[in-house]
């Protein structure tokens, strides 16, 4: 008797969606119940992803380290991440900034008489570095504290290929563990279809008819940049430097752009995003230390967000950004996207300091706050697919560079 083939995930993550979707459409006069009874078995969930991401990145960056054993390795990654990183989120908000301009003229122009909006305190340049490096071993992980659960885990790698021999009980520690979590985690994402659909559904109830409202034209010129550099940007990326078709690449990307969508989350996207990536024919090892980095400091798809907000809040108090302002913005988002966590709402706290940085009401971000979590889906959909070709293209760099050695 033959087998019944099972539905990809990609395609069940899909049905969820969708049925979320229309089930948000149906319950949009009952929000409330939504709220109450369908949003807590996301939030279950998403939690279940949140705790399996600490152990994962710590493990799994451990591992790909020591599977390295060459420290000179990791840091030509590291440096090829960070300039990748660096550059695609600087062009992420020109993009921004050029479709909120070319958009400009169909922007409503919105009473701001009344607004206030109380912007938490921007952390300065250096504490942000300072905080990257953890006082303790407990707290990052508790605490989710992703990018000192980074610098954890890299120098205990660093240690065990450093101490050699005697180090290898450890090695085989390393690697059960990441074993085991990596089982966790294929567990946890087979709900990923029910979880999408509970996460999605309350969002629609709550939104469906502001979506249609006055801020219809700043969302879709937000999404036309988010497509604009996920099509542009990424596919010649891919294409050049990646050896890899961008049709391939966005097919195999499709689950975790998903429940991105969804969850407007890049850390909880994480785990579905490293297996999509190594389907994908990305080195685990670049994979393990490329992806917990980019969840947690490229920030495009924000970055585009940045850009269209701050072109419209000026156009609702009728200032014109000046060519030297719109350079500031560029520098500014571009630098704040390192440190920004990669969870719901972290693109509020950016936009505060963009604005602030070129002399924009912060007062502004009440104009588009209510609407907030609509942008926040797409921009977590771009930032996890800008982290996916980054570990398609360093596996490629990497491999080329092995080749011509071994030549």
């Amino acid at each position: 008797m033959k087998e019944k083939k099972k539905l990809p995930l990609a395609t069940q993550i899909f049905i969820g969606l969708v049925l979320g979707i229309l089930a948000g459409l149906l319950l949009q006069s009952h929000a409330d119940i939504a709220d109450a009874y369908i949003k807590p078995v996301g939030t279950i969930f998403l939690n279940l992803l949140k705790f399996i991401v600490v152990p994962i990145v710590l493990f799994s960056i451990m591992s790909g380290i020591i599977s390295m054993s060459d420290i000179r390795k990791v840091g030509s990654i590291g440096i090829k991440t960070i300039v990748y990183y660096m550059c695609t989120t600087a062009v992420a908000i020109v993009i921004g900034l050029a479709g909120g301009n070319l958009f400009k003229r169909f922007f409503p122009i919105l009473e701001t008489s009344d607004l206030s909006y109380e912007a938490s305190e921007a952390t300065p340049f250096m504490d942000t570095i300072v905080g990257i490096f953890p006082s303790n071993f407990i707290a990052p992980l508790s605490e989710a504290t992703m990018l000192q659960v980074i610098v954890m885990a890299i120098l205990i790698g660093f240690a065990v290929i450093l101490v050699g021999k005697e180090a290898e009980p450890a090695v085989k520690g390393i690697n059960s563990f990441n074993s085991i979590f990596m089982k966790c985690m294929e567990m946890i994402l087979k709900l990923s279809p029910v979880g999408v659909f509970c996460l999605i559904c309350p969002v629609v109830a709550a939104n469906g008819a502001a979506i249609l409202g006055s801020l219809a034209m700043v969302l879709l010129t937000a999404y036309v940049c988010y497509f604009a550099h996920m099509l542009i940007v990424y596919s010649i990326a891919v294409k050049t430097m990646g050896g890899m078709s961008p049709l391939e690449f966005l097919k195999g990307q499709l689950p975790a752009m998903i429940f991105a969508f969804s969850s407007s989350s890049s850390v909880g996207t994480l785990p579905i995003n490293m297996k999509g990536c190594e389907k994908m024919g990305a080195d685990r090892e670049v994979t393990s230390f490329v992806l917990p980095l980019g969840a947690t400091i490229n920030m495009d798809g924000t970055a585009i967000y940045q850009g269209v907000c701050a072109i419209f809040i000026a156009a609702c108090y009728g200032i014109t950004l000046t060519p030297s302002q719109m350079l500031t913005i560029v520098l500014t988002a571009t630098l704040a996207s390192i440190g920004t966590a990669g969870v719901p709402g972290a693109g509020m706290v950016m936009l505060a300091m963009v604005l602030a940085s070129v002399g924009l009401p912060l007062d502004g971000i009440a104009l588009v706050a209510g609407v907030d979590r609509i942008f926040d889906m797409g921009r977590t959909v771009v930032n996890i697919t800008g982290d996916a070709s980054c570990a398609i293209i360093v596996s490629n760099l990497e491999r080329k560079k092995v080749k011509k050695a071994d030549a």
